[in-house]
């Protein structure tokens, strides 16, 4: 019985810490200033190599190419909000 009890409990705990684990996960990276957006631009140039370095190692070159370029979209569009932020302060 007291076997049994314990399996329990163990089971209910992992069950609450797997569904909670996600909401932290899920929040929401708020980066208000440029420096943020930029370091967010550099993250993003890393993600890149790494993932097109990862398919082309495995032979496929062409999906190594287009996750490149979803990255590196991506670090320019920070780049840019980062820019743009860094402009109107000096103006403002």
């Amino acid at each position: 019985m007291k076997e049994r009890a314990t399996g329990f409990l163990t089971v209910a705990a992992m069950a609450l810490f797997v569904a909670f684990t996600p909401l932290n996960g899920m929040a929401e990276q708020n980066s208000n200033s440029a420096k943020d957006e930029m370091k967010s631009t550099g993250s993003e140039t890393t993600k890149a190599g790494k993932s097109m370095a990862r398919n082309v190692k495995h032979g496929r070159v062409v999906h190594g190419g287009k996750s490149f370029g979803k990255h590196m979209g991506s670090a320019g569009k920070h780049f840019g909000k980062g820019t743009k932020k860094a402009v109107k302060k000096v103006i403002s």
